[in-house]
Parts: structure tokens; C-alpha cells; sequence
């Protein structure tokens, strides 16, 4: 497994696990450090320049990926700072050369049509994925507000671009606790779709209508997935970021993560979410507490996403 950490912000400094990666990466071909805070352009929006400096970046490391330790199947994950860079993993998908399903946590749909002449935005990656990737073939949003998922609706209908909505399927906020999704995830295997139907109608819910049963239709056991992760899909009680947050817990995203991955190849894994480096403490956090709840997350999704 290739741990890449894309530093824009300066933000890692102040987490302990980072810094241990950090240190890691000047020995070990395992673990890439990648300074990105000299590259102008990246903040929420990012230029055609900054794409070409970043994605140069990327290549100059990849040098010594042939000399690195693979001796383990999991995937390759990357952390890139706070969720105004999570552009980055449409970056990271433009990489991909076969078919996949795109998988994303997060509590913004991202999918807002372009505002400034197509700029590559945090909040539009997901539509560009979707209008530019020849690969994706679905892409699954877990954890969106649920009336994010109407104003995009409305805007895409608005510039006539509502049919790419074909290949979306929203977990809305309001359905990570129903019983139809948490009961599905049991049943996500390529081999148990159908156990997965059949335990939506024993428990007398309507099936086109229950979110997990969207799951079950739009993975296909022949595609691959690539998984990316904004932690403000997390309740504060697990992360503490940049924008505001939604009310999965811990616990379920590992669940999540593990039924969606069951017998699929993991072709990515993106994390992103960090607090803002100019944060000063709410009425959650301070800044100490940040850092270190963001730091002891981070450290348990490596050591979980090990093990898949």
C-alpha cells in the first residue's frame, strides 16, 4: 500500500500521526510527502496552471514507485488536505484506466455546474468526473444534506444537463439511519445481491424507494471502485473541518466502506476534511482538540483501510 499526503496549507503540521508519516517518507518507498503549499491557484478552485504543477509533482514521485514495497493488496491512499482541495480526486481518477464506480462520502454533493469558465472547483469535481471520465460508469454519494441534494438537482435541470443525474445515486443524511440502508450493507457482496433484495421486501419495504436497494442496482461486481472521503460527512464528534458536517459516525463509514469493498477491487482511496489552517476554535473544538481528534482519525482510517 502507497500512502501519498498532499500538504497545501501547512495544516499536518500540528497532527502528531501525520508528522509520523512525514518522517517516514524520507526512508521508506511506502509513504510519498508531497509540499504543495508553493503552488499558487489550488485554494477551492484550481487553474490549468496548478493542475500541470500538481499533476508534474505526482509523476516526478511516481519514479520510485517500481523500488517500493508491494507485498500487500490494499489500496493506495492519498490525504490532501482540507475538503477545498477534495478536487483532487478527480485528478487522482483521470488516472484510472479501466471501468469503475466512484464512491464518495461526503455532506456536498459537489456536483454544482461550473461558474467561472469550467475552473476545476471543490464543489463541481464530482460533475466534471462525470462529464470527462470515459471510465466511470456510477458514482455514489453517502451522507449528502438532503437539501444540497434538490438545489443540485434543480440547478443541472436548469442548464439542461439533468441527464447525467442517470448515474448518480444520493444516500441522503436523512437515510444513513434508516433501517433499509443499515440493513443492506450486510448484503453488498457481488454474490448476495440478491439476498440483498429479498431482505428489503421481508421487512415490508417498499424496494425502489429504500436507499439500499439503489446500492445493490447501481454496483456491478465486474467494476472496480474508487472510494473518496470528505470527513465533514462525519459528525464533529469524529472530525472537526472545514465545512459544516453531516452525522455519520465512525463506525458506520467503516461498515460502509467494508460491505462496499466486499470481493471489489479498490483501485483509490481519497481523504480529505482536515480543519482550516486559519481555524481558531467554535463550539466544538479547540484548536488543540482539532488537531488531535483529526490526527487520531486519520491514524485509525490507515490502520482500518490496511485491513481491506
Amino acid at each position: 500500500m502507497m500512502i501519498t499526503v498532499q500538504d497545501f496549507t501547512g495544516v499536518y503540521a500540528e497532527q502528531a500521526f501525520m508528522q509520523e508519516l512525514r518522517a517516514t517518507a524520507e526512508t521508506s518507498k511506502d509513504v510519498r510527502w508531497l509540499d504543495c503549499t508553493k503552488i499558487v491557484g489550488t485554494d477551492c478552485y484550481c487553474d490549468d496552471d496548478a493542475i500541470k504543477e500538481i499533476n508534474e509533482l505526482i509523476d516526478n514521485a511516481e519514479s520510485d514507485i517500481e523500488n517500493r514495497d508491494n507485498s500487500t493488496n490494499a489500496p493506495d491512499i492519498h490525504f490532501f488536505d482540507n475538503g477545498n482541495y477534495h478536487y483532487m480526486s478527480k485528478l487522482w481518477t483521470d488516472r484510472v484506466q479501466e471501468p469503475f464506480t466512484l464512491i464518495v462520502f461526503d455532506h456536498h454533493p459537489d456536483m454544482q455546474p461550473p461558474r467561472f469558465g469550467g475552473i476545476l472547483s471543490c464543489g463541481g469535481w464530482v460533475k466534471e468526473v462525470l462529464d470527462n471520465n470515459k471510465f466511470v460508469q456510477n458514482v455514489i454519494i453517502i451522507g449528502v444534506k438532503d437539501k444540497l441534494v434538490e438545489t443540485v438537482r434543480e440547478e443541472l435541470s436548469q442548464s439542461g444537463e439533468a441527464n447525467i443525474l442517470e448515474k448518480v445515486t444520493f444516500i441522503k443524511k436523512s437515510e444513513l439511519n434508516t433501517l433499509s440502508f443499515q440493513s443492506s450493507l450486510s448484503s453488498l457482496t457481488p454474490s448476495a445481491s440478491g439476498a440483498a433484495v429479498r431482505s428489503y421486501q421481508q421487512i415490508n419495504l417498499p424496494l425502489r424507494h429504500s436507499p439500499g436497494s439503489l446500492l445493490v442496482s447501481r454496483l456491478s461486481s465486474q467494476h472496480s471502485l474508487y472510494i473518496s472521503i470528505d470527513k465533514d460527512a462525519l459528525s464533529p464528534t469524529y472530525a472537526a473541518t472545514n465545512w459544516d458536517q453531516g452525522s455519520l459516525t465512525l463506525d458506520a463509514l467503516k461498515k460502509s466502506i467494508t460491505a462496499l469493498a466486499a470481493n471489489r477491487k479498490i483501485l483509490g482511496i481519497d481523504i480529505c476534511g482536515e480543519r482550516a489552517h486559519d481555524f481558531e476554535g467554535n463550539e466544538h473544538h479547540t484548536v488543540q482538540e482539532a488537531d488531535t481528534l483529526n490526527s487520531e482519525l486519520n491514524r485509525k482510517l490507515v490502520e482500518f483501510l490496511k485491513n481491506l
